[in-house]
């Protein structure tokens, strides 16, 4: 997590907020990404669907990404948790990835904590915005 300026529509914020109080009745509800994901709302410049620059990274979208200490490009949708799989190609915002691409430009970096370790990851470009495709319901 970084301080720079992230997009998020008002139709996401508010199907995330909703995300973040139904979750405090699971077992999300101590997880660190959840408290994540609710910072990363709060910094969140927020605009009407219609309003969202094409190259960021809304719900639904799928983007490429490129981690930048292997090079490799990686592939995601990002998605609300109902909707991931265990091929990860669908990833979850309460994944810590999905958590940390949210909002996100082509062009822009972001490092984020992981299981693993720090991953360094920049967006290489948006395959498919619902917003710039006039999905603005998805």
């Amino acid at each position: 997590m970084d301080d720079k300026t992230i997009w998020i529509t008002e139709l996401d914020l508010r199907r995330l907020r909703t995300l973040i109080i139904d979750a405090q009745g699971t077992e999300y509800r101590k997880s660190v990404y959840l408290q994540q994901l609710g910072q990363e709302l709060d910094r969140a410049k927020v605009a009407p669907s219609q309003e969202i620059p094409t190259t960021v990274i809304t719900m639904n979208s799928r983007v490429a990404l490129v981690d930048l200490d292997s090079m490799e490009e990686e592939t995601y949708t990002l998605v609300f948790p109902e909707a991931a799989d265990g091929t990860g190609d669908r990833i979850s915002i309460l994944a810590p990835i999905g958590t940390a691409m949210l909002g996100y430009s082509v062009g822009d970096t972001f490092e984020w904590e992981v299981p693993a370790g720090m991953r360094r990851l920049r967006v290489e470009r948006i395959l498919y915005q619902p917003e710039a495709a006039g999905d603005f319901d998805l």
